[in-house]
C-alpha cells in the first residue's frame, strides 16, 4: 500500500529555472519532521525546469513529483495541483521563495492550535536591486505590488479588521476546504504577458461565504526574491493596469462593487458613463489632475499614488468597454475541483 503523507506543498513555475533550483534547495531543508511530499507543475516551461528538477530529485529528502499544466495560467496549474494530490494538507509557494526552515512546522501547528481551514504567514522582500527613492518598502502599495505581506507579531483572522487575504506565495489549505469552496477562478489569476491578480481574493471571498476560516501566523515566514523589473516606475503602473482589468472582471461575474469588493454593488440607481459609475469617473479625475500638479511642482515621487489611481481606472475603464462587446457574460467557477484530465505526468527523467 502507498504510504500517505500528511502535506504536500506545491510550486507552480513558469520559465524562472534558476529560481526554481533555489526554491528546492530552501526546501529541501525544511525541519519538519513527519511525512510530507513537494510538487513542481511545469505550466508551459520551455527553458531547463526538468533538467531542474531531475538534479533536485537525486538528494531531496523527501518523494519530489514532477507534472505538466501545458495551458499557462498560475491559478489553472494550482487547480491542477489540488487535483491530483490526496494529502490532507496542501501549501503553496512560489518558484522565486525561499520558506524558512520551520514553515511547514509553523503551519501545522496553526491548523492543529486554530482548527481553521487555511494559514499563511508573512511574505518578507529579498531585494535584488536598489530600493529608488519613490519605493516605500513599508506601504501596502508595495505589498500589493511586489507580493510582501505583514500583519504585525501576533496571530488574527484573516478578512477581519481589515487583515488582508492571505498571498499565493505563503499559503496552506486543509484539501476538504479546498473541495467545498471549489477551484480558483484561472480567468482573475496571472498568466504569461499579464499582470491579473484576483484569484487569491475572488477564492477567499467564496471561502467566507461558506463559512471557511483562516488564520495569520507570524512565525509562518517566507522571503520573497523581488527581481530588478520590479522596482521600476512602470512596473508599478503596469500592476495597477491589470489591477483594474482584474477588479473589473470579478465585480461583474460576481456583482461586487469596483472599490471594495467585499461588499455588493453600488445601486442600481448609480448615474454610469461607459458602464463605470460617475463617482468613479470624478476619482480617476482628480487623481489625474493631483498627479500632473506634483509633476509641475518637481515632486514626481509624491505623484506615484495618483499615477496608479490612474492606471487602476484605465484598466477598469478598458475591461468595463470590452464587457459591452460581450454581453453575454461571465460564467461563474464551478462547484468542484476538477479533475485533471489532460495532466501529462512526468519523472521529470
Amino acid at each position: 500500500m502507498r504510504q500517505m503523507r500528511d502535506i504536500t506543498v506545491v510550486i507552480v513555475t513558469h520559465n524562472r529555472a534558476g529560481m526554481l533550483q533555489q526554491t528546492l534547495a530552501c526546501l529541501a531543508g525544511l525541519s519538519y519532521a513527519a511525512r510530507w511530499q513537494a510538487l513542481v507543475v511545469d505550466n508551459g516551461c520551455t527553458d531547463d525546469t526538468p533538467n531542474v528538477v531531475r538534479a533536485a530529485r537525486r538528494h531531496f529528502p523527501v518523494r519530489l513529483q514532477y507534472i505538466c499544466e501545458p495551458q499557462l495560467g498560475k491559478y489553472r496549474a494550482l487547480n491542477t495541483a489540488i487535483a491530483a494530490v490526496d494529502t490532507t494538507f496542501i501549501a503553496a509557494t512560489d518558484d522565486d521563495a525561499l520558506p524558512e526552515p520551520d514553515w511547514l512546522c509553523r503551519a501545522m501547528e496553526g491548523f492543529e492550535q486554530y482548527r481553521c481551514d487555511f494559514v499563511g504567514g508573512p511574505v518578507h522582500p529579498r531585494w535584488a536591486g536598489t530600493l529608488p527613492s519613490w519605493l516605500d518598502p513599508a506601504a501596502a502599495t508595495t505589498g500589493k505590488v511586489l507580493g510582501l505581506q505583514n500583519h504585525g507579531p501576533a496571530p488574527c483572522e484573516y478578512g477581519r479588521d481589515g487583515i488582508s487575504w492571505p498571498l499565493g506565495v505563503n499559503v496552506a489549505y486543509r484539501r476538504e476546504a479546498c473541495v467545498r469552496v471549489g477551484p480558483f477562478d484561472a480567468r482573475l489569476g496571472r498568466v504569461a504577458g499579464t499582470l491579473r491578480n484576483q484569484s487569491q481574493r475572488e477564492w477567499h471571498l467564496r471561502a467566507r461565504a461558506a463559512g471557511v476560516r483562516g488564520m495569520y501566523l507570524p512565525g509562518m515566514v517566507v522571503h520573497h526574491q523581488v527581481s530588478r523589473d520590479r522596482l521600476a516606475r512602470a512596473y508599478f503602473h503596469r500592476w495597477f493596469y491589470w489591477h483594474g482589468i482584474s477588479r473589473a472582471v470579478l465585480c461583474r461575474a460576481h456583482h461586487l462593487h469596483l472599490l471594495e469588493p467585499e461588499h455588493s454593488a453600488t445601486q442600481a440607481g448609480e448615474r454610469e458613463l461607459a458602464r463605470v459609475p460617475l463617482s468613479l469617473w470624478r476619482d480617476a479625475g482628480r487623481a489625474f489632475l493631483s498627479a500632473g500638479w506634483r509633476w509641475v511642482r518637481a515632486r514626481p515621487d509624491d505623484a506615484l499614488e495618483y499615477e496608479l489611481r490612474v492606471a487602476f481606472w484605465a484598466g477598469v475603464l478598458r475591461e468595463r468597454w470590452r464587457d459591452g462587446k460581450r454581453p453575454e457574460g461571465l460564467v461563474a467557477p464551478t462547484d468542484a475541483v476538477p479533475r485533471p484530465n489532460h495532466v501529462t505526468r512526468s519523472q521529470a527523467s
